[in-house]
């Protein structure tokens, strides 16, 4: 695959060339997953039904933040606008989101995703209303997770032709996407309280997957893999300000805006990173985490002393460090200051989001 540079966009130009990109993107998923749902329909309906989770996941929208870093890795980078690299790489991701989004679902036992049941709560009520025969639990699990799996070869699929160096990339992504989510996984089985562990497991799920590789995937398919230095700078900066916002999101967030209840993390006995920066601040915080069994931790108590013991305020303004490096970082790489611009913006609106 060839991909021709183009000149650096002016300011003006950034919001629509990306717009129109990420209009491009939307296509390509909507008229791929409706083909896929179109073929397997005419086989049986039911053959269509993980088809149509993968549908209605992706359709909920979302903040769209890895295509967004990949289309501006690219294009900061050079790459030509007209080129289906990035669009194809982009829609990629996003289906590689709904795959750890749906799989994530099972996993946390969360009922809601953007303020609607999630695939496998959908599909066990469905199981229970037609009084169909086993366990509708079991039943809309085995559908979310074949679901997950079924978006998981779609977005390989988009990636097909991309060169060599795009692919391996490509390959490093899932793989550290996958052991994140399990070492998430066993360090609140096991509730280990490690915070360089818990670094690295944010690093993984956030700073690497949704922003740094997705910027430097971008930039690979136009051909300047030297701006990786700059991007992991940016991408894990900004990745563990993510990862701090999503915990304060889950402890404190806003239920209407986040579309999901608040303290899943805690009700999971996740050891997040927020816990784990806390446990390192205050004494009172590791012992409201020993529990006996599955007795669940105390959320509000919880709360509470984050807030009385100034643990929330400390972690604000770690996020307002990690951008600043973030910031610095990109302003090192030698883009074209539109595009400087653009990254500081960008830093901004995903550290301080609210959903």
């Amino acid at each position: 695959m060839t991909v021709i540079a183009t000149r650096q966009p002016s300011t003006s130009d950034l919001p629509g060339i990306r717009g129109d990109l990420l209009a491009r993107v939307e296509q390509r998923l909507e008229q791929y997953t409706e083909s896929e749902r179109a073929r397997w329909k005419q086989t049986n309906p039911r053959a269509a039904q993980p088809v149509e989770a993968v549908i209605d996941m992706v359709s909920r929208g979302g903040k769209r933040l890895r295509p967004i870093f990949c289309l501006s890795g690219f294009l900061a980078a050079g790459g030509d606008p007209a080129s289906a690299a990035a669009v194809d790489a982009s829609a990629a991701l996003e289906l590689l989101q709904a795959f750890a989004l749906i799989h994530d679902d099972v996993i946390d036992n969360s009922a809601l995703r953007r303020g609607r049941p999630t695939i496998h709560v959908h599909h066990a009520g469905e199981h229970s209303a037609r009084g169909w025969l086993g366990e509708a639990r079991r039943f809309g699990e085995g559908v979310a997770v074949l679901a997950g799996d079924l978006a998981l070869v779609y977005a390989d699929e988009l990636t097909f032709d991309f060169p060599p160096a795009a692919r391996r990339l490509w390959g490093e992504l899932r793989t550290e996407l996958i052991v994140g989510q399990h070492l998430d996984v066993a360090v609140a089985a096991e509730s280990v309280v490690d915070p360089q562990l818990s670094r690295w497991i944010a690093v993984c799920k956030s700073g690497r997957y949704s922003i740094q590789r997705p910027l430097l995937l971008g930039a690979t398919l136009a051909g300047r893999t030297d701006l990786a230095g700059a991007f992991e700078g940016y991408g894990l900066a900004l990745g563990e300000a993510f990862q701090l916002r999503d915990d304060l999101m889950d402890a404190f967030g806003d239920p209407g805006a986040t579309g999901k209840p608040a303290g899943l993390d805690f009700a999971e006995h996740k050891m997040t990173l927020l816990l784990t920066l806390a446990v390192e601040r205050d004494a009172r915080i590791r012992n409201l985490l020993v529990r006996d069994g599955d007795t669940p931790w105390d959320a509000d108590l919880i709360r509470q002393v984050l807030e009385e013991t100034g643990v929330r305020a400390t972690v604000e303004r770690t996020i307002g460090e990690l951008v600043d490096r973030a910031v610095t970082a990109i302003s090192s790489a030698g883009l074209d200051p539109a595009w400087t611009d653009e990254f500081a913006r960008l830093a901004t609106l995903v550290a301080y989001r609210d959903r």
